[in-house]
């Protein structure tokens, strides 16, 4: 996959790039390889640095906007001649915590992640377009997320919100929530659930946000509930009846805990 542009920020006859990646697919605490291409323009230039960035959608308070999350040094401190060309490979490893944007091998509602190329000369610096990347679960994730499709919970979108979750040691500064709507036969104790990931690289934090229904004598609330699963269970486990038992936990007999 190859994306090219002039660096406008060098004005006319500045060098160009081109970021290509072997594979757009990858995995949280996976890696992405590629080369970076710069390519020479009319005169001599010194490059100070090439820098690839990740960058997802995050909501706050104040809007939605685009958020670095995790950037890499992959060269600097050469001179590009006039009409020359450099490629330079580069291993761009993601954070364990990076938020999912594939599902079941399909682009999940709600989602923006790509890599972004900058390029420092003569400390002016020019951010290139939002690259997409593909972000797929690990094994842990996949079947947690197949288990509540299973049981008939109905996937809406995802999302990234700024912040953090109390208790739970996160390095990245947001969280993703996945969000689906509940079934018939929880209708009347809530109306969603989000699931929330937290992984390392020995396992994964689960929190489930449940949307408590309110009634004529009661307001409805969210109650949570914590999970740890670590990488190396999760083959052997019927997955269904592990999340289904999770959700009856917090919805007992037909209503959320208050």
């Amino acid at each position: 996959m190859v994306f090219a542009r002039v660096l406008r920020a060098f004005g006319v006859g500045g060098p160009s790039v081109d970021t290509v990646l072997t594979d757009p697919a990858t995995h949280p605490g996976g890696t992405l390889h590629g080369e970076v291409r710069v390519a020479g323009g009319e005169y001599d230039v010194l490059i100070d640095n090439i820098v690839l960035a990740l960058v997802t959608r995050a909501e706050a308070e104040d809007g939605e906007a685009l958020l670095e999350f995790h950037r890499a040094s992959v060269a600097g401190n050469f001179t590009l001649r006039a009409g020359a060309r450099e490629d330079i490979p580069f291993t761009l490893t993601v954070p364990w915590e990076t938020p999912v944007t594939h599902l079941a091998g399909k682009p999940l509602a709600g989602m923006t992640m790509g890599v972004r190329t900058e390029l420092s000369v003569a400390k002016s610096v020019d951010q290139g377009d939002l690259d997409g990347v593909e972000i797929h679960p690990l094994p842990a994730q996949e079947k947690i997320l197949a288990a509540f499709d299973r049981l008939g919970f109905r996937l809406r979108h995802a999302d990234v919100e700024r912040g953090g979750i109390y208790g739970v040691r996160q390095e990245l500064p947001f969280y993703q929530e996945i969000e689906y709507a509940a079934p018939a036969e929880y209708a009347k104790s809530m109306d969603e659930v989000e699931v929330t990931f937290v992984a390392d690289s020995a396992g994964i934090e689960v929190i489930l946000e449940f949307d408590k229904r309110g009634g004529l004598l009661r307001e409805g609330r969210d109650t949570y509930a914590r999970y740890r699963v670590s990488h190396d269970e999760v083959s052997g486990v019927d997955w269904v009846s592990v999340v289904e038992g999770w959700v009856h936990e917090v919805v007992g007999k037909g209503s959320l805990p208050g």
